[in-house]
């Protein structure tokens, strides 16, 4: 087939890509064994790592103009409440707004969470203290994930580079192995204009055609700088896992890996009302197999991290915030490995709001509201044990995904079979507050 200028010109955007990802070590991530952060990082007695529990650890550094709300579980009362960080205090607002839910369906969540009145549960430090299972003293309160009853939402392939990721997942079929070599082909035939591809535009489109045309499309691509985003489900309401839980890959699975995002809370009305952090966990053998396997690479037991607590849209925080944030990550293994990276939010390529109009409007609703993870350009591809194996988790890992203005989520990986099983569902959660006289 003839190619003409244009086609060239369509060819060299697709041409320079790789160029620029495949270095981007200095900017979107150290690989290996680094050493992060002292302040950011658990301590290894040698055994089983141990959280970091510490309340400058989780709080956002600009936590006293803050506007933050989450989950306490209460063993008195049997079931969680709705609070909001007070100073140094833990204030029960249940009696405002008696789930999550009902706050950020409020008419003005973060006056109603700065400005309702409620018992107080303590200091933050002591019931962050309690969280970790291995030291919980299950008599007192303890941090849930910060949402109940909103659908756990998620939005794929919004990063140029973690799309090219899902390509080489593709391609290789699941197996690490043949990762490093399929890499190394794309890395030759693509360069940096790709990530400034606004997707759905003429030009995308013009692209499009030209991959089609020399077969060399994909199902990752499509949605990478296609039309219309991937918006998939994470989690069922009230299964996601918070901060210093443990989080859950499947065993059968040997490429998987974390994926920090900022996640935002949308109401029923289609606004965004705040934000957290989450881990989208990911196999990465088993979505390469074949795509029609999201659910069980992305939906398992404890697959789902949310927390430490919703920074609710105020005068002081809001959209353009999220848009401008850096979202950092550290894996640090039993094992003395340690791999630090970021994902600067503007390099994101659909804009957080298109994402919210993608998952909710005219032809689909969410009566009580949703949150959705906005998706990650951190991609680890180095190896961490055998060559050409790639990045894998193992047991005992814990993973911090971290961002100045929403604070620190922590975790510790485990077997999905092997983390505490879900058993509190929504029918659960109704009957509870129904006899504590809250609904």
């Amino acid at each position: 087939m003839a190619v003409g200028k244009s086609d060239s010109v369509m060819l060299l955007i697709f041409l320079r890509l790789a160029g620029f990802l495949w270095t981007l070590g200095g900017d979107g991530y150290q690989r290996g064994r680094v050493s992060p952060n002292s302040n950011a990082c658990p301590e290894n007695d040698g055994e089983t790592m141990q959280f970091e529990t510490g309340v400058s650890f989780a709080l956002p550094e600009d936590a006293e103009r803050a506007v933050l709300v989450g989950r306490v579980f209460r063993p008195e009362v049997d079931g969680p409440s709705v609070v909001a960080v007070r100073g140094a205090e833990v204030v029960d607002v249940s009696y405002a707004a008696p789930t999550m839910r009902d706050l950020c369906e409020g008419e003005a969540p973060a006056q109603m969470a700065r400005e309702s009145t409620g018992e107080s549960l303590g200091a933050l430090a002591d019931i962050l203290a309690n969280t970790p299972t291995e030291r919980r003293n299950p008599g007192k309160p303890f941090l849930l994930a910060p949402v109940d009853l909103q659908a756990v939402k998620a939005a794929g392939v919004t990063f140029a580079i973690s799309m090219l990721e899902r390509v080489i997942e593709e391609q290789a079929r699941g197996a690490p192995e043949r990762a490093a070599a399929i890499r190394a082909e794309i890395g030759t035939i693509i360069g940096d204009d790709l990530a400034r591809l606004k997707p759905g535009s003429d030009e995308a489109m013009a692209l499009k055609a030209l991959l089609v045309g020399k077969g060399l499309w994909s199902q990752y691509l499509e949605v990478g700088i296609g039309p219309d985003a991937e918006i998939f489900t994470k989690a069922q309401p009230m299964a996601a896992v918070g901060h210093l839980a443990e989080i859950g890959v499947l065993k059968a699975s040997t490429w998987n890996n974390p994926e920090p995002e900022i996640v935002l809370v949308v109401a029923s009305s289609g606004e965004a009302v705040g934000a957290t952090l989450g881990n989208d966990v990911n196999l990465r053998d088993i979505e390469g197999r074949s795509a029609l396997l999201l659910g069980k690479a992305k939906d398992n037991n404890a697959s789902a991290a949310l927390g430490p607590f919703v920074r609710l849209f105020d005068d002081g925080f809001g959209l353009d915030d999220v848009r401008a944030a850096q979202v950092g990550l550290i894996v640090a293994g039993e094992d003395g490995y340690k791999l630090e990276g970021s994902s600067p939010m503007n390099r994101i390529s659909r804009d957080p709001a298109d994402l919210v109009a993608a998952m909710i409007g005219e032809n689909h609703q969410y009566p009580d509201g949703a949150v959705l993870y906005l998706g990650t350009m951190f991609a680890p591809v180095d190896d961490r044990d055998a060559v050409g194996q790639g990045f894998t988790h193992k047991p005992g890992d814990i993973v911090t995904v971290a961002s100045p203005r929403l604070g620190r989520l922590s975790n510790r990986v485990v077997y999905a079979n092997e983390a505490s099983p879900w058993t509190y569902g929504a029918g659960a959660l109704m009957r509870n507050l129904a006899r504590r006289g809250l609904i």
